[in-house]
C-alpha cells in the first residue's frame, strides 16, 4: 500500500492516523471487552441494555473477520506453499522476472492454491482450539519474538544494497506531488486494518483481560510496536524492490516477489529463506486465529456451544467461502466476475472490508465509546491497573471527535458524496 501511494508522506500520515486515531479506538474497544466479558455481539448486548442496533454493530465486526479469514487464509496458504518452495531451491538461480513470474504461475495455480488454503485453515482451527492462553498466546511468545529478530537482520542485509538510499528517501521524504488527499483516508483505513479494529477482535481479545493488566500502556506499546515493525518491513523490502528494478506498485504479492531474489543471494539461503517462510506463515496464523476466534466465541457466548463445535463449523465455513478467492487468479469459478466487476474476487471482498465495514465497524465502535457508554465506568476501566489515569480526559477527545470524523470522511469519500482530491486541490 506504501508503495501504490508513493511512499514518504504516506508513511507520516499513516503514523499519525496510528498514534491520534488508531490506538484511542483500540484502547476503546480493550475498554468495552474487559467491562462486558463476552464476545463482539453479546458486548454490545450487555452496554446497550440489548440495543438491536448495537448488536448489529457487534455482528458487523463478527462477519469483518469471517470475510477476511476467507481469503487471507489464501496468502497464509502462499506462504507455506513457499516453505515447501524453499526446501526444494526453487528460488535459486531465477533472475527478478523469473521470480515474479514463479509467483503468477502459484497464484494462478487453482487446485495448488486451493490445498494450501485448506491447510493453513486446518491449521488455524488446530491452534484456535486448545483457547487463547493455552494456544495463541504461548506460541506467540516464540514465534514472534524469532521473527522479529529475523527481520532485524535482513534489515541489516539490507542496508548494504545498492536501492537502500533510494529506498530510504522513498519511506521519509515527504512528497506531496506524489500523494493524493484520498491517499491519507487510504492510510487511515491501512491504521485501523494493522490494529485489527472494526472487526471485533480486540473486543474479544478485551474480554479476556485481566482487572490489573494496563489497557492504556498495552495500547501504546501495541501501536508503537506496529509502526517499528511496518518500517522495518519497509526498509527490507524496499532496498530489494529498488536494487533490482521492481515497481512499488505491484500491489498483492510483493513480499513474494521481492525477497525470494534476495535470499537466493545469501549465503546459507536455504536456512534464511525456509526459517523467514516459516516465521511469516506463524504471523499470519496469529492473525487468522483472532479471526476465527472472534466468530467462535460469538457462537459460544451466545448459542452455548462447546469450542470445539464452534471452532469447526468456523472453520469449514472460512474454507468454503474462501475456495473462489483462491481460485482468483484462474477461471475455474467465476470466470466473468472481474469483468463484471472490474477486480478478481478477492480483490472484491478484500476491498469490501478495508474501504466499508472496517471504517463503519470502527466508526460506530468509536461511537459508541465516546457517546453512549457510560463515562464513569469507562473512565472506571480505563484507570484501572494503569499509572496513565490523568490520560483519561485527553482519550476521550481523541475517541470522541478526531475518530469519528476521519472515518466519516473515508465513508464520504468512497461513496462518492465527496472528492477530497478536488476539495484540497
Amino acid at each position: 500500500v506504501t508503495g501504490e501511494n508513493g511512499g514518504g508522506l504516506f508513511v507520516l500520515i499513516y503514523i499519525f492516523c496510528t498514534f491520534f486515531i488508531g490506538i484511542p479506538v483500540f484502547i476503546g474497544e480493550l475498554i468495552l471487552g474487559r467491562r462486558a466479558q463476552r464476545g463482539a455481539v453479546g458486548i454490545f448486548a450487555t452496554l446497550s441494555h440489548n440495543s438491536t442496533f448495537w448488536k448489529g454493530v457487534g455482528w458487523l465486526g463478527v462477519i469483518s473477520s469471517f470475510l477476511i479469514m476467507s481469503y487471507y487464509s489464501v496468502i497464509g496458504g502462499w506462504g507455506l506453499n513457499y516453505i515447501l518452495m524453499s526446501l526444494n531451491q526453487s528460488f535459486q538461480k531465477l533472475n527478478a522476472n523469473e521470480v515474479g513470474s514463479l509467483f503468477d504461475a502459484v497464484a494462478g495455480a487453482g487446485d495448488i492454491t486451493l490445498f494450501w488454503h485448506f491447510l493453513f485453515t486446518a491449521l488455524t482451527v488446530a491452534f484456535v482450539l486448545p483457547g487463547v492462553r493455552q494456544g495463541i498466546e504461548y506460541w506467540s511468545k516464540f514465534m514472534m519474538s524469532a521473527l522479529l529478530v529475523l527481520l532485524i537482520a535482513l534489515f541489516c542485509y539490507s542496508t548494504t544494497l545498492e536501492g537502500f538510499g533510494q529506498a530510504f528517501s522513498f519511506i521519509f521524504s515527504p512528497d506531496l506531488s506524489k500523494l493524493k488527499p484520498s491517499g491519507a483516508l487510504e492510510a487511515l483505513g491501512l491504521s485501523l486494518f494493522t490494529l485489527s479494529l472494526g472487526q471485533g477482535i480486540m473486543l474479544t481479545y478485551g474480554s479476556y483481560m485481566r482487572k490489573s493488566e494496563d489497557i492504556p500502556k498495552t495500547g501504546l506499546i501495541i501501536g508503537f510496536m506496529i509502526i517499528i515493525v511496518a518500517i522495518l518491513a519497509g526498509l527490507m523490502l524496499f532496498p530489494i524492490i529498488f536494487t533490482f528494478n521492481f515497481s512499488p506498485q505491484e500491489g498483492r504479492g510483493l513480499v513474494f516477489k521481492t525477497l525470494p531474489l534476495l535470499f537466493s543471494k545469501l549465503p546459507g539461503s536455504l536456512l534464511i529463506s525456509t526459517t523467514f517462510f516459516v516465521l511469516f506463515t506463524f504471523a499470519a496464523l496469529t492473525s487468522a486465529i483472532a479471526f476465527v476466534e472472534v466468530v467462535a466465541a460469538n457462537l459460544i457466548d451466545l448459542l452455548g456451544w462447546s469450542r470445539k463445535k464452534s471452532v469447526l463449523l468456523v472453520g469449514v465455513g472460512c474454507f468454503l467461502f474462501g475456495i473462489p478467492s483462491a481460485l482468483s487468479g484462474t477461471d475455474l469459478l467465476f470466470a466473468k466476475w472481474k469483468a463484471i466487476y472490474g477486480k478478481t474476487f478477492f480483490a472484491t471482498i478484500d476491498d469490501l472490508v478495508s474501504i466499508w465495514l472496517l471504517p463503519i465497524g470502527g466508526l460506530f465502535i468509536a461511537i459508541f465509546a465516546g457517546w453512549f457508554f457510560d463515562v464513569e465506568e469507562s473512565k472506571e476501566e480505563f484507570s484501572s491497573g494503569t499509572r496513565f489515569a490523568w490520560a483519561f480526559r485527553l482519550w476521550l477527545f481523541f475517541v470522541r471527535w478526531l475518530a469519528p470524523l476521519a472515518m466519516i470522511l473515508i465513508m464520504l469519500q468512497q461513496t462518492g458524496l465527496i472528492n477530497v482530491d478536488k476539495l484540497l486541490r
